[in-house]
This record gives C-alpha cells, sequence and structure tokens, in this order.
C-alpha cells in the first residue's frame, strides 16, 4: 500500500473515531455492515444544508437531491489515486445497475474549491458517467458542506511546493430524504457496493 492510500485510510478512520467520540454511531454502523451489502438507520448528525454549484454555475442544494437516494464522493481534481480510482469503480456500479442507476443522484465534491472551479470540475468529470455531478462552490460553501457531513479534509503541503489534500476516502450513502444511511469504503468489495446501491434503491421504492 502506498504511503499516500495509507493518509487516506487514516483520514477516514479521524472522521469515523470522531463520530463514535462524539456518540453518534459506531464505526461498523459508519461503513454499513462488514461485507453484508446492509445499510443503517438514517443518522441525523451526518449531512444537513447545503448550496453549490454544478459545472455549469447552476445551484445545487440538498432539495435537489430530494426524492431519490444520493451517492456523494468528496475528493479534489488534482488526487493522484484516490479520487479518480473511486469515480472509476462509481462508473463501473453505475452500469451494472443498469437501468436502475436512474434511481440514484450522484455527486463528486470537492474539497479544493481554490483550484476545483467549477468548470475544472466540469472537465473532470466528463471522463465518467454523465450522471455524475460536478459540485464546487466559494471556500466558505464548501467548508459547510464538509462541516456538516463531518468529512476530513486537509491541506497538506508539498516538499517540491504546491500541496495535496487529505481527505475522506468512503463514499457516503444518503437516503431519499438525505439522511447518512451508511458508506462505501474505498477499495470495497465490488459485490458488496453493489448491494449497497441496489439497497438504496429498493429501500427508496419501499418507503
Amino acid at each position: 500500500m502506498s504511503a499516500l492510500k495509507i493518509v487516506r485510510y487514516g483520514a477516514w478512520a479521524a472522521v469515523a473515531a470522531l463520530a463514535i467520540g462524539a456518540g453518534y454511531v459506531s464505526y461498523s454502523q459508519m461503513s454499513g455492515g462488514s461485507g453484508s451489502g446492509t445499510l443503517i438507520e438514517p443518522v441525523a448528525s451526518i449531512g444537513g444544508p447545503f448550496s453549490l454549484v454544478n459545472g455549469d454555475n447552476v445551484p445545487v442544494t440538498d432539495a435537489t437531491f430530494r426524492g431519490k437516494p444520493t451517492v456523494l464522493f468528496f475528493g479534489f481534481t488534482f488526487c493522484p489515486d484516490v479520487c479518480p480510482t473511486t469515480l472509476s469503480d462509481l462508473q463501473g456500479w453505475i452500469e451494472q445497475l443498469g437501468p436502475d442507476a436512474d434511481k440514484l443522484n450522484y455527486a463528486f465534491v470537492t474539497v479544493d474549491p481554490e483550484r476545483d472551479t467549477p468548470q475544472v470540475m466540469k472537465d473532470y468529470v466528463a471522463a465518467f458517467d454523465p450522471r455524475v455531478q460536478a459540485l464546487s462552490g466559494t471556500r466558505e460553501q464548501v467548508d459547510a458542506m464538509i462541516k456538516a457531513y463531518r468529512v476530513y479534509a486537509k491541506k497538506v503541503p508539498l516538499d517540491a511546493g504546491g500541496y495535496t489534500m487529505d481527505h475522506t476516502a468512503a463514499i457516503y450513502l444518503m437516503d431519499k430524504n438525505n439522511r447518512f444511511v451508511g458508506t462505501i469504503a474505498y477499495e470495497e468489495n465490488p459485490e458488496t457496493a453493489l448491494a449497497k446501491l441496489r439497497r438504496l434503491i429498493t429501500e427508496a421504492a419501499a418507503s
């Protein structure tokens, strides 16, 4: 495992520890059950209102996603490995879902709005499934969403100059009422990940 991957796993452990310490939810609950493909009871302390823009500078809020479950991934376009890998995995799962894929919302939210302008985000996600929305905004808007969703995101200087971002590597799963119901871990078993997405769809239809 590369040093960067170790950092990303550590970032997810940090946000999980924060939630556990505050009494929100256990680590096994946050992950949706180890290898089970199950989801959890909605957790009110993770998630909330947000206001960003998509790649065309059209406002997108939490209300935009109501009515369908949402698959959220927080990252940045300069990400060397986790972000492109995760978005590629997501594209594969969308293809495997077939027509049911349209029953979910998908969003890639930047944690680096200084570099990830709406146009930069739009160009980046163009390489993936067109249903994945690229969301950016002002530093204040992005920070507000990061805080509400308890995402770990930290700017890290590079020896050669510039910086990278350490960030939560898991995908967030939200139900059709924008309530947190679990995650898909980085490099999670593909069958388990797909089972969680199908469960999101099934539970939305049943409620």
